[in-house]
């Protein structure tokens, strides 16, 4: 099992790259107390739970964790655990700036200022710092800049692709898809419904497809997609966009949006993302 604790200091954006690595599939818990690290650890250990990466944030919200932890990591690590500690920091004017914008007290500064409670924080993660099998500056980061840096560290290099694409094909007499990012309408084409021997079948029948394909309409329209996708992709993944529900829809959902919906689909999986094609309403009357 990966074992990744996240720590540092107050405000460094741990909530931001614990969500991070939630996005690539880790077990996800913020604010654990140390003590039930143990119990935790050897629940998740179960090979029934198929759990195999988890990531956990635990800071000085928790009153005893600077107390309890060196002892604990040490027992854990003792009965064969390998926990990879990711510590957060920046700067102290970076911090401050940030409590000035989100209004929220730090969990030192009690009597005093955000100032004194920043050094007073500082200091005591510095052993904890020490420990640490990465540290991360955010100093000069953004939630998309730091979400990309953690999720470079431990996405594997042959892992899949980070974006995840959908493309499902739809029946606008049916209704939307409440979930898609970007909906196609492709009711312009030519229907197949009305041609008496391509009636019955659906949109992955070879003549239907190229029934459809072969009209100036959709010829155009997949030169102008695949464009579009070719130009929409890389920019999602640089902005940090995990999944992506592209919906295509014809009238029933059976011959003109699923077509394309395959179309689409097979040219997505030839640029080497990952994707799930669904046919929502191919099925219905």
């Amino acid at each position: 099992m990966q074992i990744v604790l996240i720590t540092g200091m107050s405000g460094s954006g741990k909530s931001t790259a614990l969500r991070a690595l939630e996005d690539i599939g880790f077990f996800c818990v913020d604010n654990l107390p140390v003590v039930l690290l143990p119990k935790f650890l050897e629940i998740q250990s179960d090979k029934a739970k198929m759990i195999s990466r988890v990531a956990m944030v635990m800071d000085l919200r928790e009153h005893s964790f600077l107390e309890k932890y060196p002892r604990i990591f040490k027992r854990l690590r003792d009965k064969g655990y390998t926990i990879e500690i990711l510590f957060l920091d920046a700067g102290d004017e970076a911090l401050l700036h940030r409590f000035s914008e989100t209004r929220r007290s730090h969990p030192l500064a009690v009597k005093g200022s955000v100032r004194d409670g920043i050094a007073m924080e500082r200091e005591k993660l510095a052993p904890l710092k020490l420990m640490a099998d990465r540290i991360i500056d955010t100093t000069s980061c953004n939630v998309h800049q730091l979400k990309d840096a953690v999720q470079r560290i431990f996405l594997s290099t042959t892992a899949e692709k980070r974006l995840q694409i959908h493309v499902t094909s739809f029946g606008y007499r049916y209704g939307l898809p409440v979930d898609a990012d970007i909906v196609l309408d492709v009711r312009f084409l030519p229907n197949p419904y009305f041609v008496e021997a391509l009636k019955n079948h659906n949109g992955h029948h070879p003549e239907v497809r190229k029934y459809i394909l072969a009209s100036d309409e959709g010829r155009l329209f997949i030169e102008k997609l695949f464009a579009l996708m070719s130009f929409l992709l890389p920019l999602y993944e640089k902005e940090g966009k995990m999944h992506l529900h592209i919906a295509l829809g014809c009238t029933g959902g059976k011959h003109r949006s699923v077509a394309m919906a395959n179309e689409m689909a097979a040219y997505i999986a030839d640029k080497n993302y990952n994707i799930q094609v669904s046919h929502r309403d191919i099925a219905k009357s």
